[in-house]
C-alpha cells in the first residue's frame, strides 16, 4: 500500500514548495508509481525513468514502481480508482492509449476518477516490419494492404490505444476501411517487440524509443514516423513525407489518488516540477527520443478534457468502439 504523506516541520524554502517559511510543510515519505501496462511499454519506461529522477534529486525518501497491465490500462486504472482515495503518495501513469481504451472498452472508470497533474512527454510513433520482411517501404506496406486489408496484420498495444488509433488514421488516409484494420492488440511493449520480431505480425507500431534499438541492431526496419517532422539524428522519413496524410503524437502524463487535499496536490506538482528539471530525466528524453511536453495546473486540465473529447470521437468514427 501506498504511504500517506506526512507533515513534518521542515521549512517550505527547504524542498522549493512555494509555501511560507512560517507554515508546516509536507515532506514526501514514499511515493509508489502504478503502471498500468506490462513492463517493457512507454509507460514503464516513464515511470522508471520518473523513479531515477526523483531518486536523483532526494525528492522522496521512497519511490516504486509497480505493473498491473490489462485492457488498455483500464484495469490498474479501476485497481487505482478503488484503493487509493485520499492516499497523497499514490500516483498512476497513464496518457493517450489510456484514453482510447476507456472509451472502446467502455470502462466503468476514467480520467474524471483521478486527479491530474502533469502532463509530461510525448513520442513520436514509428510503424516497422521484421527485418526478414519482404516488405521494404511504406509504398510496400501501403499497396498490399490497399489490395487486401485482411493480409496485413498490425501488432502495437491495447485495443483502441495510440498505435491502434495510428493504424485507422492511415487506413483512412490511404482509403480503407478502418472496420477492416486486422490489429492485434498487445498489454505491454516487450510482448510486442517479440511477436513484431518473430513474424508473427506483418508490422508494428509502437513509441520510437520502444524500438529504437531493434531498429539500431537491423532486428527492425522502421518505414515511416508519425511526427510532423523526422526524428533529430534518425534518418526514417514520416509518414507526410511519403504521402501519407497523418501526423500524431502520443502523449504520457501522471495522476494521483481521487480524493486528496489540495495541499497534497500542490506538493505532488512541486516534486515532478524539481524532478523534470534534473539532469536525470533530460538525459531520459534524450536517450528515448521523447519530447519535452510538461504542462501542470489548470493548462494540463484543460488539455485533458480537450484531448478526451477528441480522441473519443476519433476511435468511435473509427469504428473502434465496441457495441
Amino acid at each position: 500500500m501506498f504511504r500517506n504523506i506526512v507533515r513534518t516541520t521542515l521549512v517550505a524554502g527547504a524542498l522549493g514548495l512555494g509555501f511560507v517559511a512560517s507554515a508546516p510543510a509536507l515532506a514526501l515519505d514514499s511515493v509508489k508509481i502504478l503502471v498500468p501496462a506490462n513492463p517493457g511499454g512507454g509507460w514503464d519506461q516513464t515511470a522508471r525513468a520518473l523513479q531515477a529522477a526523483i531518486n536523483a534529486e532526494g525528492i522522496a525518501k521512497k519511490v516504486t514502481v509497480d505493473n498491473k497491465g490489462g485492457a488498455g490500462g483500464t484495469i490498474g486504472l479501476a485497481q487505482f480508482v478503488n484503493g487509493t482515495k485520499g492516499d497523497g503518495g499514490a500516483t498512476l501513469v497513464g496518457g493517450m492509449v489510456m484514453v482510447g481504451a476507456i472509451a472502446t472498452n467502455k470502462s466503468p472508470v476514467n480520467l474524471t476518477q483521478v486527479t491530474p497533474l502533469a502532463r509530461l512527454s510525448g513520442e513520436t510513433l514509428v510503424v516497422v516490419v521484421p527485418a526478414s520482411s519482404k516488405i521494404q517501404t511504406l509504398k510496400d506496406l501501403v499497396d498490399q494492404f490497399k489490395a487486401n486489408p485482411g493480409s496485413v496484420s498490425w501488432g502495437g498495444g491495447s485495443a483502441g490505444g495510440s498505435d491502434h488509433i495510428l493504424a485507422g488514421l492511415i487506413a483512412q488516409a490511404v482509403g480503407v476501411d478502418p472496420a477492416k484494420v486486422n490489429y492485434i492488440a498487445y498489454s505491454g511493449g516487450g510482448e510486442a517487440q517479440a511477436a513484431i520480431m518473430g513474424g508473427h505480425v506483418a508490422a508494428g507500431i509502437s513509441g520510437f524509443g520502444e524500438f529504437q534499438s531493434q531498429i539500431k541492431s537491423g532486428k527492425l526496419r522502421a518505414l515511416a514516423v508519425s511526427g510532423a517532422e523526422r526524428i533529430p539524428g534518425e534518418s526514417v522519413p514520416t509518414l507526410k513525407e511519403q504521402g501519407v496524410n497523418v501526423e500524431m503524437v502520443n502523449w504520457r502524463a501522471i495522476f494521483a489518488a481521487p480524493g486528496i487535499t489540495e495541499p497534497q496536490q500542490k506538493e505532488l506538482v512541486a516534486a515532478l516540477d524539481k524532478a523534470v528539471t534534473s539532469n536525470s530525466w533530460k538525459e531520459a528524453l534524450k536517450r528515448n527520443d521523447w519530447q519535452d511536453m510538461y504542462l501542470t495546473g489548470p493548462e494540463f486540465k484543460k488539455f485533458l478534457e480537450a484531448d478526451v473529447a477528441r480522441i473519443t470521437k476519433l476511435v468511435t468514427d473509427l469504428g473502434m468502439v465496441k457495441p
